[in-house]
């Protein structure tokens, strides 16, 4: 079985006794994640399938992998670097989107390591881009390790490093969370609080303009926590925005806060933490009768994705914070996901 699974997709699992994680090589995808709620019952807070087959079969809008070379849009999928012009996939016209058509999350990664249970399971993989893969120029290593540091924490460490060319890079971890769990309807009545006093502001087909905005007085203020529903009727079909994380609070593991995101009913809250510029909020705006796990059918909104990045279409925003990696150094993105009850 062991020589066969490297180019086999399938399910691997985390559990420390208290929170049960299911995560694939197909895209380093995390496709369960149960957690308890105040009385220390279990539910699944992912959106997602039972089996790894829907993921292969692109079923899944980027339901719980991690999306690179570069996550979100890069506008008209063209960019210059060290004076050459580089063209990638338009797989959401009129943009390239979270690498293109056979991005990260549509590849089997190879599993380095993995202790199941005990003390801090973990599970590493890892991936080798090659020069030229979707567009995009130089070869890159990556690795994503996801690690239960404690009772009810998940630590998520994405390392890349440029073999031989500068590139852009900027991964995403694109999991849809619904704290009520995964087949309870809709995400209107969670609450959010979002570290970050401004977003980039984006044109008709969600490509940041390059300006920063700041969010008083708009729909897009969560600087102090709010139900997501309140005033989402004011942005069009729904929140897939990128915040500026600019708002210090306190930091963790040298890491500062991103968000934090709870439901009142099961009385979950998800608080992230992170060590990158942005982060994507996305209200799955998109999800429309996808029939998942359970025979559960997640519709428009069923759940949040709260994407940690680099700026949308920064490799062609000067003003934005640079997502290129020169060649031999390490890019490095951690997330950290702390849940409560």
């Amino acid at each position: 079985m062991a020589d066969q699974s490297k180019n086999t997709p399938q399910i691997f699992e985390l559990n420390n006794g208290t929170m049960q994680v299911k995560i694939s090589n197909y895209g380093t995808t995390i496709t369960s994640l149960s957690v308890p709620d105040k009385n220390g019952k279990l539910a699944d807070v992912v959106l997602g399938f039972d089996s790894v087959d829907p993921y292969v079969k692109g079923l899944a809008p980027y339901f719980g992998c991690i999306v690179g070379r570069v996550a979100n849009r890069i506008k008209e999928g063209k960019f210059s670097l060290n004076g050459v012009n580089y063209t990638l996939p338009i797989n959401k016209p009129p943009n390239s989107l979270h690498g293109g058509n056979k991005g990260f999350d549509k590849k089997i990664w190879e599993v380095a390591g993995h202790k199941k249970d005990g003390e801090k399971p973990f599970i590493t993989f890892k991936y080798h881009s090659a020069d030229g893969e979707e567009g995009y120029p130089g070869a890159v290593s990556v690795t994503a390790t996801y690690t239960l540091t404690s009772a009810t924490t998940m630590r998520l460490d994405m390392e890349a490093v440029p073999e031989n060319k500068d590139t852009p890079i900027s991964l995403a971890q694109h999991t849809y969370w619904n704290l009520a769990g995964h087949d309870s309807g809709n995400i209107l009545d969670h609450k959010i609080q979002i570290w970050g006093s401004h977003i980039t502001p984006v044109d008709e087909y969600t490509v940041p303009t390059g300006e920063i905005l700041p969010v008083k007085g708009t729909p897009f203020d969560f600087t102090e926590e709010k139900r997501i529903g309140e005033s989402i009727g004011e942005v069009g079909i729904g929140y897939d925005h990128n915040y500026v994380l600019d708002c210090p609070d306190q930091e963790k593991d040298g890491l500062k806060h991103a968000a934090k995101l709870s439901n009142g009913a099961s009385s979950r809250v998800l608080n992230l933490w992170t060590n990158v510029p942005g982060m994507q909020f996305y209200t799955g705006n998109y999800v429309n009768g996808v029939v998942g796990k359970g025979n559960a059918v997640y519709g428009k909104h069923a759940g949040v994705c709260l994407e940690t990045q680099g700026f949308p279409n920064a490799i062609n925003q000067s003003n934005f914070p640079s997502v290129v990696v020169k060649a031999g150094e390490k890019y490095q993105h951690t997330m950290l996901f702390e849940f409560s009850a």
